[in-house]
């Protein structure tokens, strides 16, 4: 009944910048989720948070995001951003959208994110 879908992904040097952007989608109404957020797996590594934000906009971050990373959202339209400056190599990974409402948890299929040298 809920789709998330991931988009902004891609190849990116060292230092530079991207916008992730995820929408949800199906039998919801105006904003429904009672937080949004971003996740990453890299490849041999187990899923982390990256950072999150509620209805009530508090935010939440990695302490290896902090300062680089900014999450944003506009939840009537249950969307949210994730804009990521001054990317590092580390940062490489699939990136997953996550939305929950009363515990349950939806997911995204996933954006790759590449950071190279």
């Amino acid at each position: 009944q809920v789709q998330l879908v991931e988009s902004g992904g891609g190849l990116v040097q060292a230092g530079g910048s991207l916008r992730l952007s995820c929408v949800a989608s199906g039998s919801i109404s105006s904003g429904w989720f009672h937080t949004m957020g971003w996740y990453r797996q890299a490849p041999g590594k187990q899923r982390e948070l990256v950072a999150q934000i509620t209805a009530g906009d508090v935010t939440n971050y990695a302490d290896s995001v902090k300062g680089r990373f900014t999450i944003s959202g506009d939840n009537a339209k249950n969307t949210v951003y994730l804009r990521m400056n001054s990317l590092k190599l580390e940062d490489t990974a699939v990136y997953y959208c996550k939305a929950e409402r009363y515990s349950m948890n939806y997911w995204g299929q996933g954006t790759q994110v590449i950071v190279s040298s």
